[in-house]
């Protein structure tokens, strides 16, 4: 499978991953509300003025999508809208990659409260649509040379208040993640290694805090780092910024001798030399160019008739 250079307007079938209602189910409402909220608090932090002209009136809007790509980022648009008392029908599934131009949604509600959503709405859905295009564009160039390895983002690399949206728009493009935050995995680098002493102290110490529930993966430079690692107990050896071939090298000698072993590979790793990497004794495969280098598509609201008549004011 071959996949078109990105000055075309190719169409990207659903490919082998999550589909997007699932990715919309493992979705904290909790937290989505919350996160909501404050997107809302910071773009009006007191007056609207611009609503005090739009007034109260009943209206609706179109949500156009103008660049093609995958539509990712409902499940935000809803709870933004809901926090304004609106409501948003959607024409177009979760997860489907289009071309322009697409209504996707009517988002119905009172005037000055749809369009006090719009710009939060709005920036939320191109930068997550943009990320799940180029999460699908990227899965599919992994099938097209038979690699079924994991192609996720890196931790580190995601937008401090936006990992969430970021992370859920990977999930509908059609690949998997890497760990969520500094809870979710134990993952030792020089610095950690570095301050504890030795490589085989640092796991030992992670181990005691992380007991079964927690995978430790620890950052070599080198194959002798990664033999050490391997001895001390992680389960995962990430090789970072080496080459694909000496990547591949050292790979294929460490799961000769320890098959249990899931080696991930990062560090200037990009669309153009990604499947340079793609090999059967690499598991995994981070780019920070999933959450740093992505291309918001664009998106507009555009406002309907007036479905009823403004409230009188007070005339002086």
């Amino acid at each position: 499978m071959s996949v078109s250079s990105s000055d075309e307007k190719p169409h990207y079938p659903q490919c082998n991953g999550v589909s997007s209602p699932v990715a919309s189910h493992a979705l904290p409402p909790l937290t989505v509300q919350h996160l909501v909220r404050e997107w809302i608090k910071e773009d009006t932090p007191n007056f609207d003025f611009g609503g005090f002209v739009a007034g109260e009136r009943e209206a609706s809007g179109v949500l156009l999508m103008k660049d093609a790509g995958v539509l990712a980022g409902g499940p935000f648009i809803d709870a933004i809208y809901k926090e304004l008392d609106c409501q948003v029908e959607w024409l177009r599934p979760e997860g489907s990659y289009l071309n322009p131009v697409q209504t996707v949604a009517i988002i119905k509600g009172r005037v000055r409260r749809l369009l006090m959503g719009e710009r939060v709405a709005l920036s939320c859905m191109c930068r997550a649509s943009g990320v799940a295009t180029l999460a699908r564009k990227l899965a599919l160039k992994a099938e097209g040379v038979g690699w079924n390895g994991d192609l996720v983002d890196t931790r580190n690399k995601t937008t401090p208040g936006f990992r969430l949206v970021e992370k859920y728009a990977l999930l509908v493009g059609g690949l998997t993640t890497h760990k969520f935050d500094l809870s979710s995995m134990i993952s030792l680098k020089d610095n950690h290694i570095w301050t504890a002493g030795s490589i085989e102290k640092a796991v030992k110490d992670a181990r005691i805090v992380g007991g079964h529930s927690m995978k430790i993966e620890v950052e070599c430079r080198n194959l002798e780092e990664a033999i050490e690692s391997s001895n001390a107990g992680c389960d995962v050896v990430l090789f970072d910024n080496l080459t694909a071939e000496i990547s591949k090298k050292y790979a294929e000698i460490l799961k000769n001798r320890f098959p249990q072993i899931l080696v991930e590979v990062s560090g200037d790793i990009h669309e153009e030399n990604m499947v340079d990497f793609c090999s059967d004794t690499i598991d995994i495969i981070s780019l920070q160019q999933l959450t740093q280098g992505y291309v918001p598509r664009d998106f507009s609201l555009k406002m309907r008739k007036l479905v009823s008549p403004s409230p009188l004011k007070n005339k002086s």
